[in-house]
């Protein structure tokens, strides 16, 4: 038997990559240039505009962003080597907050007997 697709290692895999994610998010400049750019929406933003909305610029956001990159939270135009629009990876959100909750009130009492 392919012991490859068993369910416990889907669960440990997307355990990895949500604990990855969520790492990523531990900083709060991160967690802020992230909710900057889901709130602008599909196209995001260039890199000046995040800059300016978020107070991080220069090589301090570009550290950032190539950790939320890495962790598949943001995507990346580029110009040669250079960055001139950031999104967020709106999938990718959609997939943690899933992750998160998954399992809701899977242990909570059953609603029938809080009544009795």
């Amino acid at each position: 038997m392919d012991q490859s697709n068993r369910p416990e290692q889907a669960n440990d895999f997307a355990t990895v990559r949500a604990a990855s994610a969520f790492a990523a998010l531990g900083s709060e400049q991160r967690l802020e240039v992230l909710r900057t750019l889901v709130r602008a929406g599909p196209n995001g933003l260039p890199m000046g505009e995040l800059g300016a909305r978020t107070g991080v610029t220069g090589s301090t956001l570009t550290h950032h962003l190539r950790i939320l990159r890495e962790a598949g939270l943001v995507r990346q135009a580029k110009e040669g080597r250079k960055i001139i629009c950031v999104g967020a990876a709106y999938d990718r959100a959609q997939e943690l907050s899933d992750f998160l909750l998954q399992e809701c009130c899977a242990d909570a009492p059953d609603a029938e007997h809080d009544h009795e």
